[in-house]
């Protein structure tokens, strides 16, 4: 089995000499295989490992016998343990999120402040074969699309492991009786009232017996082969999520333009946006996404409601990400960012979901110089400008002069001329030169600072979105 295992391990790339590894254990069969596999073949890898143990005290004096089980078995194996306890029913009311998933979140917080004050750099968790297939069923029986269908990945971020996903937990079950290991076992794994005991207990043996009965690894092959094709949209979709998404202070923007693109990789895009603004992937279903594909088709001012106190509204054909239960408060995160005349050489600055890249060119000449590079790229006279350059948010009652004409015009108008939407208005960087408007990024640029055939020195000004 141990081949096994370092062979998946090195298919998966999820190992590295060198690497510190937390383990995260509970004292359940899974996770004491896991401990002791790592730990036969820690020298052979080259890594080093410690545990880690949360007690969620929702199970009375069982949790603390599961407590006491793990840093006694630490201990004999001479393996560092860290230990905290969390009270996950007042957490989950506190956060109003489910059991399950309040101990998910207290979990992670707990391992990545472990990894931050420790230096480990991946938490290996024990999920199996039989995990992989009880996921992918639930899933579907949920609603879900090519992504859910694929399952547990073998890792996530580089930092998340999963080393025994290729074993199943008749393989698991056998290698702690084998050794003599004793783990603790979780009572409540055998109670039907929940989905996932009952796809566990019911429904997985009923097909084994019924209809396959190699069925979880049927669906373990099945999920690794829809994982690559999920791998290759993936990117497809990430050029759209850029093209087409912009992340402000306390919404998200999805342009209208992007219902034009294929149905498959536009419901990537939404599923990607609302996971990225909420920080869960874990509550939005298919019937969401088709929902928000939906309101893409109705009037500005429509709204749906999602979970997580999520909904999405139609702003001129827009779809806006945002959260239902307080109104943004833009005014309180506004930014502005000085520079200086003489610092401008700096180069590059970040301003919110920008980089804004600055150099300087000598001599204005038509011919290296072109004037009709698109929106986010602008040139200005260096020499009409005193001291100070700075980048910021709109401002109320801000103005500027338009290229092309002598007048002053109100910001707020050319916005509405142009009926950019408010909360848009407020992700837009404004670059001033002397606390006057030089340039409304992507929108107008100002006359007074423009290029004439007597400009020597010339400031060039390059904005690009980040990537996600």
């Amino acid at each position: 089995m141990y081949r096994k295992v370092l062979s998946y391990i090195k298919d998966n790339n999820l190992i590295k000499p060198n690497d510190k590894i937390l383990i995260a254990l509970s004292g359940g069969p899974d996770s004491i295989c896991l401990l002791n596999v790592l730990f036969e073949l820690r020298e052979e890898l080259n890594i080093s490992i410690a545990a880690a143990h949360l007690n969620h005290l929702l199970r009375g004096e069982d949790a603390f016998e599961d407590e006491r089980y793990v840093i006694n078995t630490c201990n004999d194996m001479g393996i560092k343990c860290f230990v905290k306890r969390v009270d996950i029913n007042a957490y989950s009311k506190e956060s109003k999120l489910s059991s399950e998933m309040a101990g998910r979140n207290a979990r992670y917080d707990f391992f990545d402040e472990i990894l931050e004050k420790e230096g480990f750099n991946k938490i290996a968790t024990a999920h199996n074969a039989n995990d992989q297939a009880e996921t992918v069923l639930f899933r579907l029986m949920r609603g879900t699309g090519l992504e859910g269908l694929g399952g547990i990945r073998a890792s996530r971020d580089d930092k998340i492991i999963r080393p025994i996903l290729c074993l199943s937990r008749e393989e698991v079950e056998n290698y702690v009786k084998l050794k003599n290991l004793n783990p603790r076992i979780d009572k409540t794994n055998f109670e039907k009232i929940y989905n996932r005991n009952k796809i566990r207990l019911d429904i997985l043996p009923y097909m084994k017996e019924n209809f396959n009965e190699d069925i979880v690894q049927t669906l373990n092959r099945m999920s690794t082969l829809l994982q690559k094709d999920n791998e290759f949209l993936e990117k497809l979709s990430a050029s759209l999520y850029n093209k087409y998404c912009m992340e402000c202070n306390d919404y998200f923007i999805i342009k209208k333009e992007i219902f034009k693109e294929e149905e498959s990789l536009v419901n990537r895009v939404l599923r990607h946006a609302l996971t990225r603004y909420s920080k869960s992937n874990y509550d939005f279903e298919v019937k969401h996404i088709y929902e928000i594909s939906c309101l893409a088709q109705k009037y500005s001012g429509k709204l749906v409601h999602l979970p997580n106190g999520v909904c999405a509204e139609n702003v001129y054909g827009d779809i806006y990400i945002k959260t239902k239960t307080k109104k943004s408060d833009i005014n309180s995160k506004k930014e502005e960012i000085i520079l200086g005349k003489d610092n401008i050489y700096i180069n590059t600055v970040e301003f919110h979901k920008y980089v804004i890249q600055f150099s300087i060119i000598n001599g204005y000449n038509e011919n290296s110089i072109n004037l009709k590079q698109g929106d986010f790229v602008k040139y200005f006279d260096f020499d009409k400008i005193n001291n100070n350059i700075s980048i910021r948010n709109r401002k109320n009652g801000d103005k500027i002069i338009p290229l092309g004409m002598s007048g002053s015009k109100k910001l707020k108008d050319i916005f509405i001329d142009m009926k950019i939407p408010k909360n848009e208005r407020e992700c837009i960087p404004i670059l001033c030169f002397d606390e006057r408007i030089a340039w409304v990024i992507g929108i107008r640029i100002s006359e007074e600072y423009k290029l004439t055939s007597k400009s020597t020195n010339i400031l060039k000004v390059v904005v690009q979105r980040k990537e996600y």
